[in-house]
């Protein structure tokens, strides 16, 4: 699995999620002046590490190849067209088919057939490199709040929702057989899962679900309207999670935590606050409530 060609290409799919959390602006700055051709064809290159990881397993196909070179093209296409045709940024069907298609490309695993076994991460990151780099490059929405130059009023917010959820979950978790409490000491590896999944679970779902549709839906909707059915779709994606039938427990739990991750995210619109609370959620649970 730790092969040169896999790290490599892990290398190259955080490259762009890294650069712009935290150099957001300054990239920004250089894209910006390029040709629009260029700009429009760039988002291509998120196929190396696709190409990298199936040419040394064995497993190249073409059809996945031009998949994963044409699909962030058509994303970066669709959001140069919405940029056009919404100035504003009230929100464009072009931007809803986007987060639809990569929403249930990633949910509903279709890619994932393209990968070697255990590699499908690989698949999660390309499409949201694909969709960072069109909606904070191409789209330039505004108020996402990627920025993982984390602050001390980001962790006293997303942990001020975790107080607020932590006991609600528990008390509806214990009653519905969901949750079962394990009482033990912590380990180190569990502790550190907890950075695993603030970079790599947490700050994704977040960017996705608050940064891009909540944040749109406030376009068209109340405040509140665009919280709650933004933490109802939360809710759904977890829908065949743990479970081969609708796991309706995990989907009400989910949804219920998806109006404290999208508070935490609203307060200063911060995806590092609300991933601060899903990160601190996701590590009780699967220490001591699993």
């Amino acid at each position: 699995m730790f092969t040169p060609a896999n790290v490599f290409a892990a290398i190259l799919t955080l490259i762009p999620f890294l650069a712009s959390a935290f150099f957001g602006e300054a990239l920004h700055r250089r894209i910006q002046p390029l040709p629009t051709s260029i700009k429009l064809a760039l988002p291509s290159a998120l196929s190396l590490p696709y190409l990298f990881v199936s040419l040394a397993s064995a497993t190249f196909h073409w059809s996945w190849f031009f998949l994963y070179a044409l699909l962030p093209i058509a994303v970066t296409l669709l959001l140069h067209q919405a940029r056009q045709v919404d100035p504003d940024q009230t929100g464009n069907w072009r931007d809803y088919l986007i987060l639809l298609t990569l929403g249930l490309a990633v949910d509903l695993r279709w890619f994932e057939p393209a990968w070697p076994p255990h590699l499908a991460v690989f698949n999660k990151m390309i499409l949201l490199n694909a969709g960072i780099y069109g909606f904070l490059f191409i789209r330039e929405l505004s108020g996402v709040g990627f920025d993982l130059h984390l602050r001390l009023r980001d962790l006293r917010i997303g942990l001020r929702e975790w107080a607020f959820f932590t006991p609600i979950a528990i008390a509806l978790g214990l009653s519905l057989s969901f949750l079962h409490f394990h009482p033990l000491w912590p380990r180190l590896y569990q502790l550190a899962g907890a950075f695993f999944t603030f970079l790599f679970i947490a700050v994704p779902e977040e960017l996705f679900f608050r940064g891009w549709l909540q944040n749109l839906l406030e376009r068209r909707l109340s405040r509140t309207q665009a919280l709650l059915l933004t933490s109802v779709l939360f809710g759904l994606s977890h829908f065949n999670k743990r479970a081969l039938h609708f796991n309706w427990r995990y989907v009400l739990l989910a949804a219920i935590a998806g109006i404290f991750y999208g508070r935490a995210w609203r307060q200063d619109r911060r995806v590092g606050a609300s991933a601060i609370t899903h990160t601190t959620v996701d590590t009780l649970w699967s220490i001591w409530f699993r």
